[in-house]
């Protein structure tokens, strides 16, 4: 169908037939489109000609600075110092720009040869590249898109339209193309849409997509509806038959920020080879026991166009990122970080069945090394602990057994060390294990949380002492959770104790204030004893209720403070309390 422009009235005769053509040619006449009489609607309450007026809403509340999101970072990705600052300050820079323009009304404004900040990110597979940009885009609370490069085209090839990228940002944004134009789109394997000169037939499709990412990359008008698609024309059709006009939607790229990222294998050799020919003679020394990272480092733009990218194409990246390659050490610290994703889904797929799942230290570093050998970064990790425990997750399920310690000796032997878990014989031996697995995990997540207690206190609104640090890591050792969402849990539970102040009040017409070593007790109840307020009021009324009443009664007391000692020494307390206050 030919594209209607801003001053063409759609023909709805024309649309009617080409629909037809097509349901006719799908569904070969058993689907026709019947059409009522053309009769567009006007506005309700008026003449349809004045737009009503819409309050200006506040498209994003940006407020978050570059070490605030490093901060973020630390607590889930190893090493990656550079890669971190880069990232964090550039994304939070772009943000902030958008909202310094929107508060001083100048949104759609640029500065005149703007470039935006678009992001390059170069290292080896599974190193977290793709982890780190959707970790960055859910702290933001931004609309985000990711897709792989190798699923594109150029408009007219086979394959998706760069511009559906745009498309879907607005789906994620909840149709809010305002919202969506605020948004940040990650294309991963972005070197394999390199040219190559070696390469004859892929090619045109290669350097178009790279053709055709450059207006959205820089900023561009993309018509939000799909060309020749069926539902977009019964939309079309549908949209004037009511109101006699054209609805064109489209959104501005302007602030959408482009990151792309690759592992760029070959690009190494590339510069290596400009390297080398240094006028000085030295060139070969220079490079020479240097891994991938460090030559990634000096990538410069000749680099890049030489491994197949088109000049434009460069120009409109002009941030690069490169990230390290991780040793052993690095993985087992990724494994030890408590928001690992590794450790804590397979402990996830142990808890559907009930199972609770512990790894030792000396198992992780095993996993460690045998994930470095397979030579795939951080995405190693997954395979070889799913490699090490198929076996347990298989049989365990199907026993009475409800937790089980990860140790050296489970991964060195599992054969043998299955049957041992399964015949029970050393089934005190083994609880033993885990108790120790766990109190050693428990003090290790404890003394993470001090470490970041002032973070994790104002970020979730709950001051953390020692001993709420240490309620905290028992709650996120028996549960499968984040820290944040373990500190939340934690958070819930104290605002549920306030809310049991609140209720005895209500109630019984007793004011009673819980000090701070009673809420943290009350709280170990909520972790340890799956207590509920009910339990705790009624307990409150049974052994404390006969004797403040009676302080009430005869000296008109109302207000009493409850400590820790209080609550375990409930009679020994009233009794010295009632000879205190009544003489």
């Amino acid at each position: 169908m030919k594209e209607l422009n801003e001053n063409t009235t759609p023909d709805p005769k024309k649309i009617e037939k080409e629909l037809g053509e097509f349901l006719n040619k799908k569904f070969g006449g058993n689907v026709r489109i019947i059409s009522p009489p053309l009769s567009p609607e006007k506005d309700k309450g008026g003449s349809g000609d004045t737009p009503k007026t819409k309050s200006k809403k506040k498209l994003i509340d940006f407020n978050i600075l570059p070490q605030d999101l490093i901060s973020y970072l630390d607590q889930y990705i190893v090493k990656q110092d550079k890669a971190k600052s880069v990232l964090s300050t550039k994304i939070c820079t772009h943000f902030n720009r958008i909202k310094y323009s929107e508060e001083n009304n100048d949104f759609y404004t640029q500065i005149t040869g703007n470039i935006k900040s678009n992001i390059l990110m170069l290292g080896p597979t599974g190193i977290g590249k793709t982890y780190i940009i959707k970790l960055i885009a859910k702290k933001l609370g931004v609309p985000f898109v990711k897709a792989d490069a190798t699923k594109f085209s150029e408009t007219g090839y086979v394959g998706g339209d760069v511009e559906d990228l745009v498309r879907d940002l607005v789906k994620e944004a909840d149709n809010d193309i305002e919202l969506a134009q605020c948004g940040i789109i990650y294309i991963d394997e972005i070197d394999k849409i390199a040219s190559s000169s070696n390469v004859i037939g892929s090619q045109v499709s290669r350097s178009g997509v790279q053709r055709a990412l450059l207006k959205p990359m820089e900023e561009t008008d993309v018509d939000l509806k799909v060309p020749h698609d069926p539902v977009s024309m019964m939309q079309e059709l549908d949209r004037y038959q009511k109101t006699g006009k054209r609805d064109k939607k489209s959104v501005n790229t302007g602030n959408i920020l482009f990151i792309v990222s690759g592992a760029f294998t070959e690009l190494t050799d590339v510069i290596k080879e400009r390297i080398s020919k240094n006028p000085i003679g030295f060139g070969a020394d220079l490079i020479k026991n240097k891994n991938d990272s460090e030559i990634f480092k000096k990538v410069k733009a000749e680099d890049l166009v030489k491994f197949g990218f088109e000049s434009e194409f460069i120009g409109r990246l002009p941030i690069r990122c490169v990230l390290d390659t991780l040793t052993e050490d690095d993985l087992f610290s990724i494994l030890k970080m408590p928001n690992n994703p590794v450790v804590l889904g397979k402990r996830l797929d142990f808890a559907s069945y009930g199972i609770k799942l512990i790894f030792t230290d000396n198992a992780l570093k095993i996993l460690a090394k045998r994930a470095h050998l397979e030579n795939t970064g951080a995405r190693g990790l997954v395979s070889v602990v799913e490699d090490a425990l198929l076996s347990f997750e298989e049989k365990l399920p199907s026993t009475n057994i409800k937790q089980l310690a990860i140790t050296e000796q489970v991964l060195n032997d599992p054969e043998k060390s299955l049957k041992e878990v399964l015949s029970q014989k050393s089934k005190t031996t083994l609880n033993k294990i885990f108790i120790h697995a766990k109190a050693s995990y428990e003090n290790y997540i404890t003394e993470y949380i001090i470490n970041n207690w002032k973070d994790l206190s104002l970020k979730h609104g709950l001051t953390l002492s020692k001993y709420r640090s240490e309620l905290v890591a028992k709650y996120f050792c028996s549960n499968v959770s984040e820290i944040g969402d373990a500190v939340d849990k934690v958070k819930s539970f104290h605002e549920k104790v306030k809310q049991v102040e609140v209720d005895i009040f209500n109630s019984f017409d007793l004011n009673i204030i819980f000090e701070e070593d009673a809420v943290d007790f009350l709280i170990e109840q909520f972790i340890n004893h799956d207590a509920n307020s009910e339990e705790i009021i009624a307990e409150i009324y049974e052994k404390f209720y006969d004797g403040l009443n009676l302080i009430r009664e005869k000296t008109g007391k109302r207000r009493f403070f409850l400590t820790e000692y209080s609550l375990n020494n409930h009679e020994t307390f009233l009794n010295n309390l009632i000879k205190k206050e009544i003489p």
